[in-house]
C-alpha cells in the first residue's frame, strides 16, 4: 500500500514537471522519425559489415611503441602497423589521410592513445574511410585482437580532484576545466577487432572517450567486433553523430563519470551468440562506479538511436549473458528521445533509489521511444522504491509518448537484424516515420518547411550532407555557385532527410548552396577547405 501511494505521488510529480526539455537544441536535426534511420540509410558507402573477410593491403610502415611529440601525418599510400602503445603527446597533432589503413598488432595489443593536449585528425570520406583494424589475416580476425583508440581530453569529469587515469592500463590521465576542449576530429572512421580487458573492470574499449570536450568532432564512426564496449564516455562534453556499434562483446554505448554530451543517430546490432560475463546491454549508464552525487552528473542526451538486440524473434537462440536494452543506474540522469529498442531479454531497467528519483524529478528521461520484441519489457532489482508496475506506469505516462510493441516486424524497418548486410532504412508506412522530436514546450512536432538549410560538415573536404527541410518526397533542385556566381554543381533530389553532395572536385573557397522546392528557395554558405 505504501509503495502504491508513493507511485501515485511520483507519477503526478513527473507529469507536472514536463515543461522544459533540453532536446530542443540546435545540435539535433529535427527529423520526423524515431530511431537512427529514416528512408535514407546513412551507413551506406563507408561502413563495412563484412570486415572479417575484407582483404587489406600488407604493412609498409611499422610504428613501434612510442611517443608522437611533433606534428605527424600518416598517408594513404602506406599501410601502418601499430606494434605497441603509441601516444600522441600534449602539443602534437597526428593527421591521418582519408583512405589510410592502420593495423593493430595482436601480440603486443597495440593501441593509439591521444593524451590531453594532443589531437587526432582522422577525416575520411564516404568513398575513402580511414580504417583501424586487426593485423590478423582475413578470416582469422577476432574480438580484442588489438587495443583500440583512446581520446583523453581536458573537459570536466566528476572524479575527485577533477582528473583521473583512463581505464586500460595505458597510464594516461583525463579531465580538466575546459568544456570546449578539442581533441581533434574523427569522420568516416572504422575501428575493427579492438577492445581488450587489461584487468577485470579495467578495459580498453573500441573507442574510449576520457574527458573529451565539445570542440572535438565525431561523425560517421563504426566500431565492429569490439572485445569490450563499442563506445564508452568517461565524463566530458563531446557531441557525436552517426555512430555504428556492430557485433560488440559487452555494451554498445556506455556513459560514466559525468558525461554530458549529445548524440544523434546511433545504431547497435548484436550477434545473438556473443555476450560478456558482466551482461551485455545496449545502453549502460552510471554517474560513477559508486553511484555518488558527484558533479557534473552523467546527463548525456541521446536522440534517434536504434538498438537491435539478440532476439530477432521470441524463439531465437541467444547467449544467456545478454542483459537489457537500457540499464540506467547509479544516479545517472541519462536522457533518451526518439529511440527504438528491439529484441532484448529485458527492455528498460532503471536501477537504484537515486536513479528512480531522478526519473521522478524529470532529470532522467525516456521520451517518444519504443520497446519492441522484448521477452520482458521492464525490470527492477528487488527492494527498491519502485517495482515493475511503477516503472511500467512511469514509462507509459501519456505525455511521454512512449510505446511497447510485441513483434520487431511491426516496426517497419527493412532488414535490421541481418548480420551480414543489414538494411536499417524504414519501409513505406512504418510506424516510426512520424512525430520524431520533443521540443521545449513538450509538444511533438512533425517536420515542416522552415527558413534555413543545414550543411554538415561545414567546412567540408569531399562530401557534405544537406538537410532538406521540406515536405518529404517533394522534388528539390540543388545548386552550388562560386563567389563569382558561376554554377559549379547541380542535382535534383527528393526531400527525404539528407542529401549527400560530392564536392571533391571543388577547390578551396567560399560557395553558396541553394535548395529550391516549388516557390521556396533556401541558401546557405559552404566553406571548402582541403
Amino acid at each position: 500500500m505504501k509503495k502504491n501511494l508513493l507511485l501515485g505521488g511520483l507519477l503526478l510529480l513527473a507529469t507536472s514537471m514536463m515543461a522544459v526539455n533540453t532536446i530542443d537544441n540546435a545540435f539535433f536535426d529535427k527529423v520526423n522519425y524515431r530511431g537512427a534511420f529514416g528512408t535514407w540509410d546513412w551507413s551506406l558507402g563507408w561502413s563495412n559489415f563484412g570486415c572479417q573477410n575484407t582483404a587489406y593491403a600488407s604493412t609498409t610502415v611499422t610504428i613501434p611503441a612510442s611517443n608522437i611529440t611533433t606534428n605527424t601525418t600518416w598517408t594513404k599510400n602506406n599501410v601502418y602497423l601499430l606494434n605497441g602503445w603509441v601516444y600522441v603527446k600534449n602539443g602534437a597533432t597526428l593527421t591521418i589521410e582519408a583512405g589510410t589503413v592502420i593495423r593493430g598488432d595482436k601480440t603486443n595489443k597495440a593501441a593509439l592513445i591521444v593524451e590531453k593536449g594532443g589531437k587526432l585528425i582522422a577525416n575520411g570520406t564516404v568513398t575513402e574511410p580511414i580504417v583501424f583494424t586487426s593485423n590478423q589475416p582475413a578470416g582469422g580476425r577476432g574480438y580484442g585482437d588489438w587495443g583500440g583508440v583512446i581520446l583523453c581530453g581536458q573537459a570536466p569529469i566528476n572524479q575527485i580532484g577533477g582528473t583521473a587515469t583512463i581505464e586500460g592500463g595505458v597510464g594516461s590521465t583525463f579531465g580538466g576545466a575546459d568544456p570546449a576542449d578539442n581533441s581533434g576530429s574523427l569522420q568516416y572512421v572504422r575501428i575493427e577487432f579492438a577492445g581488450i580487458a587489461f584487468t577485470p573492470n579495467n578495459e580498453i574499449n573500441g573507442l574510449t572517450f576520457g574527458g573529451v570536450g565539445s570542440g572535438t568532432t565525431i561523425d560517421y564512426v563504426q566500431v565492429s567486433y569490439s572485445g569490450d564496449d563499442s563506445y564508452e564516455w568517461f565524463g566530458g562534453t563531446v557531441n557525436c553523430k552517426h555512430l555504428i556499434a556492430y557485433r560488440g562483446w559487452d555494451d554498445e554505448f556506455d556513459t560514466d563519470n559525468g558525461f554530458s554530451g549529445m548524440i544523434q543517430y546511433a545504431v547497435g546490432l548484436r550477434d545473438p551468440q556473443v555476450a560478456d560475463q558482466s551482461q551485455s546491454n545496449g545502453f549502460e549508464s552510471d554517474n560513477d562506479a559508486n553511484g555518488s552525487l558527484n558533479t557534473p552528473v552523467t546527463s548525456a542526451i541521446f536522440s534517434n538511436v536504434s538498438l537491435f538486440g539478440p532476439l530477432v524473434t521470441p524463439t531465437t537462440t541467444i547467449n544467456t549473458l545478454f542483459g537489457r536494452a537500457a540499464h540506467i543506474r547509479r544516479n545517472s540522469k541519462l536522457q533518451v528521445y526518439n529511440t527504438v529498442f528491439a529484441g532484448w531479454p529485458v527492455g528498460l531497467y532503471i536501477d537504484g533509489i537515486t536513479t528512480q528519483a531522478n526519473a521522478v524529478a524529470n532529470d532522467l528521461k525516456v521520451r517518444n521511444s519504443v520497446l519492441a520484441g522484448m521477452t520482458t519489457n521492464f525490470g527492477i532489482p528487488a527492494s527498491q522504491t519502485w517495482d515493475v508496475a511503477a516503472e511500467t506506469a512511469w514509462f507509459n505516462t501519456t505525455a511521454f509518448k512512449n510505446a511497447t510493441i510485441t513483434a520487431n516486424t511491426e516496426l517497419g524497418i527493412t532488414d535490421p537484424f541481418n548480420l551480414d548486410a543489414p538494411k536499417f532504412n524504414l519501409t513505406a508506412g512504418s510506424i516510426l516515420n512520424t512525430n520524431s522530436y520533443w521540443n521545449a514546450t513538450g509538444v511533438f512536432t512533425p517536420r515542416t518547411i522552415n527558413n534555413s538549410l543545414s550543411l554538415y560538415p561545414n567546412p567540408a573536404q569531399s562530401d557534405v550532407y544537406l538537410n532538406l527541410p521540406f515536405e518529404q518526397n517533394s522534388v528539390v533542385n540543388i545548386q552550388i555557385v562560386d563567389i563569382t556566381g558561376r554554377e559549379v554543381y547541380s542535382k535534383q533530389a527528393l526531400s527525404i532527410d539528407k542529401e549527400n553532395l560530392n564536392i571533391s572536385n571543388l577547390t578551396n573557397g567560399i560557395y553558396m548552396v541553394t535548395a529550391k522546392q516549388g516557390n521556396v528557395k533556401l541558401t546557405q554558405k559552404l566553406v571548402v577547405r582541403k
